[in-house]
């Protein structure tokens, strides 16, 4: 408080100074220097503190990503012989990218249902010699052995049919895996394999699509905030979202706000020895693929509640040089006067206020309830102690 008495001592001594000349050379007299007397209170508005809950929120750095990045490969080896999107388009999920040459695919299908169908032929005939042979055994007609024999015989035919149906679904797969499908949603990238050439398989790749819908968010959070927000938590001033999953807001370069909101969805443990942070994730919506990979945007951090705390408004906070202060309209020994308090600032929040919303200041230290904090008329207040009066009272001390 001594650094605040002597800057404002400072203070008064100029402004006096500089009303004496004023008046001197407009032809009047001054005021007298002890108590400023002669000059007429400033007309002032304030504000009662009474602790409230107000929404916490942090405002970050971070970049985007998108939530896959896929990498497109053939499953089975072949000629290329078609590329069915264009580099840098929107591909849908399940649409064809690349084409193999499908014929000798087809080929191993129809083959494979021929196959099929013999084993259920040989497997018909099977239970045919069965059924014949299952009487003749119970008239002695037949030995054992031979029903025996066309059992086994039938029970062989029905693997058969089994082994040859594996067959057709694989020869199936392989036909469907020709046509180089898109697992998702998203952007595609350059072409890596022109046509006509020879790709051996998965070994090569072929594209890459990016999936941006939904987007991810990745920034840090220092763990000098980490700590702060703790010890806050621990002293019952702060209140966190659940599991800690903070809702998630994008403003863009130009100040604006991206229209979906997220939600973090992963946190690491470790902290970054380079940069003293720990990495958060959070997925946004994006169905219209306004935001890209890469893209540098800032994320503010909201569902959290600041409690039992006062909020001025950012206008009536002063700044001395050696810290913050507020002016309070106070008893003094011949009337009211505006008596400055140091405080400790936090972060912005939006206030509503008779003028409408604007920004305040959370107050961490200075103030208590029922202090009248002085928004308006500051630039009336010349020096500490100043005679003040409410706006819209008379003045009982200019005579």
């Amino acid at each position: 408080m001594g650094k605040y008495k002597r800057n404002f001592s400072l203070h008064a001594k100029l402004a006096v100074v500089s009303l004496a000349t004023l008046l001197v050379a407009c032809g009047q007299q001054p005021p007298a220097a002890d108590g400023m007397g002669g000059m007429h209170p400033a007309s002032v508005e304030v504000l009662t503190m009474k602790a409230q809950t107000v929404p916490f929120a942090i405002e970050l750095p971070a970049t985007l990503s998108g939530s896959k990045e896929v990498e497109i490969r053939a499953r089975v080896a072949g000629i290329l012989e078609s590329r069915n999107f264009e580099e840098g388009d929107k591909v849908e999920q399940g649409q064809s990218l690349f084409t193999l040459d499908l014929k000798p695919f087809e080929v191993e299908v129809a083959r494979t249902q021929a196959d099929l169908l013999a084993a259920k032929a040989r497997l018909e005939s099977a239970r045919r010699d069965v059924k014949r042979l299952t009487p003749l055994r119970k008239q002695n007609s037949v030995s054992q052995q031979d029903l025996d024999n066309a059992i086994s015989a039938e029970e062989i035919a029905m693997a058969d049919v089994k082994a040859a149906e594996a067959r057709l679904q694989d020869a199936r797969l392989n036909l469907e895996y020709a046509k180089v499908e898109s697992p998702v949603t998203g952007i595609a990238g350059r072409e890596q394999v022109s046509e006509g050439t020879y790709v051996p398989g998965p070994d090569v790749l072929l594209t890459q699509i990016t999936q941006l819908d939904p987007i991810r968010i990745r920034f840090g959070l220092s763990e000098r905030e980490q700590l702060g927000m703790r010890k806050d938590v621990e002293s019952g001033k702060l209140t966190l979202p659940k599991e800690g999953h903070w809702q998630t807001r994008i403003k863009l370069q130009d100040g604006s706000f991206y229209e979906h909101i997220g939600e973090v969805n992963f946190r690491d443990v470790r902290i970054n020895t380079m940069t003293g942070t720990s990495e958060l994730q959070a997925i946004v919506p994006n169905p219209d693929f306004k935001l890209r990979p890469g893209q540098f945007v800032r994320v503010v951090l909201e569902g959290a509640s600041r409690d039992n705390t006062f909020v001025v408004p950012q206008r009536a906070v002063l700044d001395s040089g050696t810290g913050k202060y507020v002016y309070l309209f106070a008893k003094g020994e011949q009337g009211n006067i505006a008596q400055p308090a140091p405080v400790e600032v936090g972060e912005w929040v939006r206030l509503e206020t008779p003028q409408g919303i604007e920004n305040g200041w959370v107050i961490h230290k200075g103030l208590k309830s029922g202090d009248q904090v002085i928004v308006e008329g500051m630039a009336h207040i010349f020096f500490p102690g100043m005679p003040v009066v409410l706006a819209g009272q008379p003045s009982s001390s200019a005579q």
